[in-house]
Parts: C-alpha cells; structure tokens; sequence
C-alpha cells in the first residue's frame, strides 16, 4: 500500500513562495506518475502539475511559468514550487500517485493513491 503525505502548506501573501512537500512510502518506486491536483471551495479538483519517473513533466497551463514540479529520488519526494502566488490559488493541495502506465494523466480518476491534502491560503 502507498501512502502519500503532503506538507509545506500555510498561508502566504499575493507574490509570495510557497514549496509543497509529498514523500512517498509503501513500495519500490518505479515506473510512476505523480500529480499534484487542488480542489478550491465549491471547485471540482483541478490538475496542476505532473512528474513521471524519467523526470518528464506536465504543467497546467494557468500554473504554467510560476509554479514547477521536480523530485528527489533518493528521498521519495515529489515538490511543487509555486511562485508568484495570487489569491486565486488558494485551495487543499493533493499529492497524487499512478503507478505502471508510463504517462502523466491529467485526470484524478486516473490516480490510484492519495495524500490527505495540505491548504494553502493566499492572502490580497
């Protein structure tokens, strides 16, 4: 079983960094996908950004030039950079894993596992 824990959320000015966190546990990490999705009040969960086991990433075009996705593989951790931060990002930010496909799906259903979410605020 894989368990996905996020951290790094908190609440931050417009303008301002934030640099979320999601180790992953469970099983051999090969040949995966993670993603990062938010969900804002009364808002289905959105794609934001992508990164799969070779290192090849997906950005959401309305995230795209601000925020960036990388990871550390001798840590099982997956991060998301996010820059310039406008009030219109603020939502629970969900660390999300696929496993054996070899792509970067764009949709949660095609995600197997989940983190619980960490919120980011982002204050005018």
């Amino acid at each position: 079983q894989v368990q996905l824990v996020e951290s790094g959320g908190g609440l931050v000015q417009a303008g301002g960094s934030l640099r979320l966190s999601c180790a992953a546990s469970g099983r051999t990490f090969s040949n995966y996908a993670m993603g990062w999705f938010r969900q804002a009040p009364g808002k289905e969960r959105e794609f934001v950004a992508a990164i799969g086991w070779t290192g090849r990433t997906s950005i959401a075009d309305f995230v795209k030039g601000r925020f960036t996705v990388s990871k550390d593989n001798a840590k099982n951790t997956v991060y998301l950079q996010m820059n310039s931060l406008k009030p219109e990002d603020t939502a629970v930010y969900y660390c999300s894993a696929e496993f054996g496909t070899g792509n970067l799906p764009i949709r949660a259903i095609d995600y197997d596992y989940w983190g619980k979410g960490t919120l980011v605020t982002v204050s005018s």
